[in-house]
């Protein structure tokens, strides 16, 4: 079998090619499992003065800041002192001044840390006023915002309305955001290497230089870091691979069967990790990767890829740098990618970096545990089905839903005009547990029956009362791979991998 620091070092041979590596002076990209680096590759001269980089040079990792920023809402929220939804005119009163036209909106810090407040995208802008002053700022709010959507209602990625979610963490605990930050966050996780500033680092400190190129890599200018000031909050962190690694391990470890609830909740975790707001998946799709959907969560992107499942990220881009996180829920494999110019493209080469890895690790994209119920169920039902009995003898294990919906006398039609297709169930099937062939969630099981000439696909959906009971069961020709119901389209659920406790 694979492991991930094989498939890990393959991938990363395979895609980090010449053409690619040359749009940055520096740059490195890691491949991590359970929060250690398994695989790393790291090229070039960070400060272009002859000493190269390795695995601990620190880079500026952007707008990767705001899972730190989302997070750390959180905690606070979790402790009472911050209502996300709450007008957010509670803790920033400047924004009583914003309009949608003519009408007054009513802003969440919900809706602002997960990109739905209306404020229009603004990525150009923030970049050039990330280091202004709170009072600047402040101004700017108080004067007067417009949007460009209702609020609540689209995506549009708003660093200046992530960054009022800081200016409502300073208003209720009195303090800069960024220690707040450091406090709850960085210090309890051990991320020593990751700061909101470069002057926050000793002197000699292994800080790359931020570049820019206009030409494709052939030559570069230094970019002077942007400063950081009250739009810190949403992207002026620097960091390694190795703490990024361990803050991804932080996070993806609340899918864990039995996850830790130190420095922040598990639960507030998954939300983070929940897409809140839609987004339009078409950028997307031009990769290669085919996704079911994507949504900003609090602080980072979740994306639903149809054959890995829950795939959560971030990307940073400031002028001079460019970063990429990205993880798999079901598996904690991830990759993290920087590079010292704004050109160098790590978004892209995450993506591809993490599909290769994922795809040699034929990685499922998730991991089920049935109920009981639901694998007692379907062992009783498959015996019915391999012996030529009526459902109806199961019928303590039915809703009452099920004999009526599809009556006993069609129920046995379509299963015999099914096995006129496939010719008779075979006596000599492998046990139930080697049958099964995908389960959507705990309530559902799919598992095939051989027959003489095919197979039949076989499907169970309880409803989770207190005693969970049958309320569906399918039984379909399946197609020559055996594996689904003739004509149905691939699904996520094709790859979920199904562990009978």
């Amino acid at each position: 079998m694979t492991t991930p620091a094989e498939a890990g070092r393959a991938a990363l041979a395979a895609r980090l090619d010449e053409p690619t590596l040359r749009r940055a002076p520096a740059s490195i990209a890691a491949v991590v499992h359970d929060g250690a680096i398994v695989a790393v590759s790291a090229h070039g001269e960070p400060r272009r003065d002859g000493a190269t980089t390795t695995p601990d040079t620190i880079f500026r990792i952007a707008s990767m800041s705001k899972s730190f920023l989302g997070a750390t809402a959180l905690s606070l929220r979790d402790e009472g002192l911050l209502d996300l939804h709450a007008p957010a005119t509670d803790y920033v009163p400047g924004l009583a001044s914003a309009r949608f036209g003519a009408e007054r909106v009513g802003l969440t810090l919900d809706a602002l840390l997960s990109n739905r407040g209306g404020l229009t995208e603004d990525n150009a802008w923030g970049d050039e006023h990330l280091g202004e002053s709170r009072a600047h700022m402040a101004a700017v709010v108080s004067d007067g915002l417009a949007l460009s959507t209702r609020s609540g209602t689209d995506y549009q990625y708003s660093n200046l309305g992530i960054s009022l979610v800081g200016r409502a963490i300073e208003a209720v605990t009195g303090r800069p955001v960024e220690d707040v930050i450091r406090e709850r966050m960085l210090d309890p996780l051990g991320l020593r290497d990751t700061r909101a500033a470069a002057d926050l680092y000793a002197a000699g400190a292994d800080l790359a230089a931020g570049f820019r190129t206009f030409d494709d890599g052939a030559s570069f200018t230094p970019e002077p870091y942007v400063g950081s000031g009250a739009l810190a909050c949403i992207g002026s962190l620097f960091s390694t691979v190795s703490d990024i690694a361990a803050w991804m391990q932080f996070l993806v470890s609340a899918f864990d069967d039995d996850p830790a609830d130190d420095v922040l909740r598990a639960a507030s975790r998954r939300e983070m990790q929940t897409a809140r707001t839609l987004m339009p998946t078409s950028p997307w799709q031009s990769t290669g990767r085919v996704l079911d959907g994507a949504g900003y969560g609090y602080g980072l992107v979740v994306e639903h890829d149809r054959r890995f499942g829950r795939i959560v990220q971030h990307a940073g881009g400031l002028p001079g740098f460019s970063s990429h996180m990205r993880w798999q829920a079901a598996t904690g494999v991830g990759v993290v990618v920087f590079g010292n110019s704004d050109s160098f493209g790590a978004g892209t080469i995450a993506g591809d970096l993490l599909a290769d890895v994922l795809t040699r690790l034929d990685a499922p994209a998730a991991i089920v545990r049935p109920w009981p119920e639901t694998v007692d169920a379907a062992r009783r039902i498959d015996e019915l089905v391999r012996t030529g009995r009526p459902l109806s003898e199961a019928s303590a294990l039915l809703a009452r839903n099920v004999l009526h919906d599809v009556p006993e006398p069609v129920r046995e039609r379509r299963l015999a005009e099914a096995l006129a297709k496939t010719g008779p169930v075979r006596t000599d099937a492998a046990p139930f547990a080697a049958r099964i062939l995908a389960a959507p969630d705990r309530s559902a099981l799919r598992w095939s029956v051989p027959c003489e000439r095919g197979a039949l696909v076989c499907d169970v959906h309880l409803v989770g009362l207190r005693a969970p009971i049958v309320q569906e069961v399918e039984i379909q020709v399946a197609e020559a791979g055996g594996r689904k119901p003739v004509d149905e389209t691939a699904r996520v659920t094709d790859h979920h991998r199904v562990i009978l406790d």
